[in-house]
């Protein structure tokens, strides 16, 4: 005949023509073979793992792991068929067996380490009790496929945890108080800061425009030299050009006069050339 398997089923089959165990979602059984259906569905956990640190001190791991066959590794399916699937996965035989491995793993671990240690490395603690219980169920080929372990807690008569807790609450107040006081030392700090360097500017802005008046009267002064100075030079222009008018003006007379006195002294040359030619026409 031939059966098939439910959605979240294996058929386990045995018997003629098969070694061992034969996997299977669906198969043809025949005369001489048997088939067993195997649940393969996670299933919860919850347990309260009473451990003790390295002190001596106990406490309480709560805790809820979601555990299964390891259905993507066919060794492990086999050997959770073989050593799992008989039993019902509900009952005391398989919760013992997953309670005892989580509790005897957390305990050798919670016994190497002080309770400080495990306070405050809460989250390492559960990650190394998860790897822990992990290599243990490998063996049954069960997979953990989800680990919640809450937070620790104390045994009655044994407050450490709250002390702890209490301790830090403390600690973080203090460092508040701590960052407040910084805080207002600060603000009054940049406060005073703020003020010196606002008078520095405002010495510096008077500094500043008292310079740039003196300046502009400076400038002014030099202003008034610079235009007398400009008339000086004005006048001595004019009275350049009158002299240099004057020059050309006297050149011109003297080329006159020259002019004059060749056509006189000319003139004195030839009268007594006249003289002598007349007296020769009288004699």
């Amino acid at each position: 005949m031939y059966f098939i398997a439910g959605p979240s089923e294996v058929l386990a089959v045995t018997g003629c023509g098969i070694p061992d165990i034969k996997l299977a979602k669906k198969k043809w059984i025949w005369p001489g073979q048997k088939f067993t259906r195997v649940d393969i569905s996670p299933v919860n956990y919850t347990f309260e793992v009473q451990a003790m640190s390295a002190e001596k001190l106990p406490f309480i791991l709560p805790a809820v792991f979601t555990i299964g066959p390891r259905v993507d590794c066919e060794e492990s399916m086999l050997k959770y068929t073989k050593l799992i699937s008989p039993h019902d996965k509900l009952s005391n035989h398989v919760t013992e067996l997953v309670q005892g491995v989580i509790e005897g793993e957390t305990r050798v671990l919670a016994a190497s380490m002080t309770m400080e240690q495990i306070f405050k490395g809460t989250k390492e603690f559960k990650k190394e009790v998860f790897d822990k219980v992990q290599l243990e169920l490998d063996q049954f080929g069960l997979h953990i496929y989800n680990a919640n372990v809450k937070q620790l807690v104390d045994v009655r008569g044994h407050e450490y945890f709250s002390y702890l807790g209490q301790k830090t609450q403390m600690e973080a107040a203090n460092q508040a108080r701590i960052v407040n006081e910084y805080n207002e030392l600060l603000t009054t700090q940049l406060e005073n800061q703020k003020i010196y360097f606002e008078s520095l500017l405002r010495e510096v802005e008077e500094e500043a425009e008292r310079e740039i008046s003196e300046a502009i009267e400076k400038a002014a002064s030099g202003n008034q030299k610079l235009q007398k100075m400009q008339a000086k030079l004005d006048k001595c222009d004019q009275e350049k050009n009158f002299f240099d008018e004057m020059n050309k003006s006297l050149l011109k007379n003297q080329d006159i006069l020259k002019a004059s006195i060749v056509e006189i002294e000319e003139r004195y040359d030839y009268l007594p050339l006249l003289v002598v030619s007349s007296e020769a026409c009288m004699g």
